[in-house]
């Protein structure tokens, strides 16, 4: 070789699996990022999930980790790549090349090769979320709703973030050419970045600081807004910072001193020793797997939570048919749909109905003061209250009420824990005659039927008097039915809900939402109600009566179980269908990050393991050596990650009514079901990977 050019081709060449490696690394996670962005950014998301909403809310957490964790990944794949390039630099530098030669020929070939990985990640992102997209349609469920269109301006994330990895590579590169001492230089790639020893209290002490910081972070911005009424509650996030110290702490416990006491942990000891050594990298990985795999677990979680407590209602329903409808409406009468059913061959029995009304109640309303802050205000029109007499309820439920004159029962579900005090009181308005009763409260009823709306039960004397000279528009009929052989009767139950919304006036086509007192009465007091600034959130349209935005949101839906049973996937399933695409990015991502730090430990501890095969250690005693460092890297941040989000999810269901119902124990049981499935499939790859590793280091 004449020249340093055929020099550098030459190690090029040597060392093109390094190159091969970066540009994979920044490939992948431009890929898994753009794919996520188009899904996210989509209209056709974006339709499902409103704005300010939990659901969009979540999305973009588990984004911002995700892009957090690939970011770091990129970021560590360069790293690696330029210990790499130290031992070719200092060659260079020893053969008399300039160091402006060095740098211009490095940034050269780092720009070229990650300018041309993430593009290429960022074109093929698209055309992958897309495919992704069509299997789900293909093989799980495909509605008109799921027809999937993209926001071009969702280009605009992936670059910046495809942007901020080729900032970060150029930092990086320029830090390594400013190295003055050649010796630095070439012993780079064999420079190790151990953790210092810790206590063992350090690992218990972390677990501690984790469940503390996760009270305190879930807690904090609730506090601040029932005490201090504010919703400036952005800072309280401080408040989970325990959470990630102590997950650290964890961490560096796990890779220092492992779990294990006595003397079996000597076992281990060069496993763990060759961890501790490159204990700042192992621990930065374990912790982003940590988060993205409780990310995943979060995303996929969504589905049974929602899907098992709403499988269990409907099955758990009193009666099979169930509607309400406001009085004044033409829709169908008792003989129209039993001759509608008899015309489908369904026998319906079982037939009720009764008279409800829509009355004003009082309540506090919430009252901006500017800057984020508010107060409650009195307002003897609050919102919108369901009465019905006590005969009535009786005759639909067959429960008496037992209601006492200037009292009230309060109906509720099954499983509600609500409850309300002896002494509360409740102001109803007859909106027509604006006449006023005060009823204080007597005790809670228990039918599911009347909790969606929920209902008040009134003496019938007290329900009389308070209804006198109601108008129509302000009055309801509630139905319930029953039919024989309940699961053949679906082509039935969708007639009648068709004829139910082609015969419901244009009056009645708003979401569940609208509140027509709290209307009144903020335009009788000047001031415009907020349902009427946002009129997109309180319309419905009958001409897409199968869409799930009409299905969930309309306000005078029927619960027909046959139909909500077989419905519910449609009705759900861009819901469904995000969180499952988001499950698979972050899942795609551990396995990306945790292959690739498997593999790094094979490379850089090859020369450790030849010396020991030299020492004499025995072919099982080094597979163990190198079992240990893989499954930690696998098993702690999967463990953790698990463990965390069942936790965070078991915190969330009983915070919300300081209970965990049996919907919510059967959904819980459901996630745990696929925590494993998913286990086995992380526990598949660890394997594959262990395989691969001990091939590298030549371990039978």
């Amino acid at each position: 070789m004449k020249n340093l050019g055929k020099i550098g081709a030459e190690l090029r060449r040597r060392n093109r699996k390094q190159y091969t490696l970066l540009s994979a690394c920044l490939f992948f996670s431009v890929l898994l990022i753009t794919a996520y962005v188009s899904i996210m950014r989509s209209p056709t998301v974006l339709d499902i999930l409103p704005e300010g909403g939990d659901s969009r809310k979540m999305v973009m957490m588990i984004f911002a980790l995700a892009a957090v964790g690939c970011g770091v990944f990129s970021i560590y794949s360069a790293s690696l790549f330029f210990r790499y390039k130290s031992r070719e630099a200092g060659i260079f530098l020893m053969l008399g090349a300039s160091r402006g030669r060095i740098s211009k020929q490095l940034f050269k070939e780092v720009m070229l090769t990650a300018t041309g990985s993430c593009l290429a990640g960022a074109l093929l992102g698209t055309p992958l979320a897309w495919c992704i997209w069509q299997l789900f349609r293909a093989f799980l469920v495909d509605t008109q709703e799921m027809k999937l269109s993209f926001d071009p301006q969702a280009y605009l994330i992936a670059l910046a973030f495809t942007a901020g990895i080729l900032v970060a590579l150029f930092l990086m590169g320029r830090a390594f050419i400013r190295r003055t001492n050649l010796i630095d230089i070439v012993n780079q790639q064999h420079k190790s970045e151990p953790v210092h020893d810790v206590k063992p209290w350090f690992g218990p002490l972390g677990i501690v600081l984790m469940a503390a910081g996760g009270f305190a972070g879930y807690l904090a911005p609730t506090i601040m807004v029932r005490m201090l009424h504010t919703y400036q509650t952005g800072w309280t996030k401080l408040f989970y910072l325990p959470f990630f110290v102590g997950l650290y702490m964890v961490l560096i416990h796990t890779v220092v001193h492992g779990w294990r006491q006595g003397k079996s942990r000597y076992r281990n000891i060069a496993s763990r020793s060759m961890m501790k050594f490159q204990g700042r990298q192992t621990v930065n990985n374990m912790l982003v797997l940590t988060v993205l795999i409780a990310g995943a677990y979060f995303a996929t979680f969504n589905t049974p939570m929602m899907g098992t407590a709403q499988i269990m209602e409907m099955e758990n329903r009193p009666v099979d048919y169930a509607f309400h409808y406001r009085a004044d409406q033409n829709l169908p009468s008792r003989s129209e749909i039993e001759a509608m059913a008899a015309k489908d061959k369904v026998a319906v029995t079982g037939w009720k109905d009764a008279e409800t009304a829509v009355l004003g109640s009082d309540g506090r309303e919430e009252v901006s003061d500017g800057g984020g802050k508010f107060h409650f205000e009195y307002r003897k029109l609050g919102g919108e209250c369901n009465c019905i007499s006590e005969s009535e309820y009786r005759e639909m439920t067959g429960k008496a009420a037992d209601v006492q004159p200037g009292r009230f029962a309060a109906v509720m579900s099954e499983e509600s824990a609500g409850k309300m005090d002896s002494d509360d009181k409740t102001l109803l308005t007859n909106m027509t005659t604006r006449k006023s009763m005060s009823f204080g409260f007597q005790r809670s009823l228990r039918f599911g039927m009347m909790a969606s709306p929920s209902y008040y039960v009134l003496d019938d004397a007290d329900y009389a008097k308070i209804t006198a000279g109601l108008a129509e528009e302000w009055c309801e009929r509630l139905v319930c039915f029953n039919v024989k052989d309940e699961l053949q009767t679906y082509d039935f139950a969708k007639e009648l809900f068709h004829e139910i919304v082609n015969r419901s006036g244009p009056e009645c086509e708003v979401d569940e939402d609208y509140d027509r007192v709290a209307k009144i009465a903020a335009n009788e007091a000047g001031k415009a109600w907020w349902g009427d600034e946002h009129p997109e959130i309180m319309k419905v349209s009958y001409d897409q009566p199968d869409s799930s935005q009409f299905r969930i949101g309309w306000k005078y839906m029927p619960k027909f179980r046959v139909l909500d049973r077989n419905d519910m996937v449609r009705e759900y399933a861009v819901y469904f269908m995000v969180f499952l695409f988001i499950s698979i990015i972050c899942f795609a991502a551990v396995l990306l990050i945790g292959y690739t730090r498997c593999v790094t430990i094979a490379v850089n501890n090859r020369r450790v393991y030849d010396d020991l095969r030299h020492l004499g250690a025995a072919p099982g005693y080094l597979f163990r050596s190198v079992r240990g460092q893989v499954s930690k890297t696998f098993g702690a941040p999967g463990l953790i990650g698990t463990v965390l989000i069942f936790a965070y999810f078991v915190m969330i269901l009983f915070m919300n009514d300081s209970q965990i119902t049996r919907e919510e124990f059967s959904a819980l049981a459901v996630c745990a079901g696929i925590a494993l499935g998913l286990s086995i499939v992380l526990w598949a790859f660890y394997r594959f990977t262990l395989r691969r590793v001990c091939r590298m280091l030549k371990i039978n």
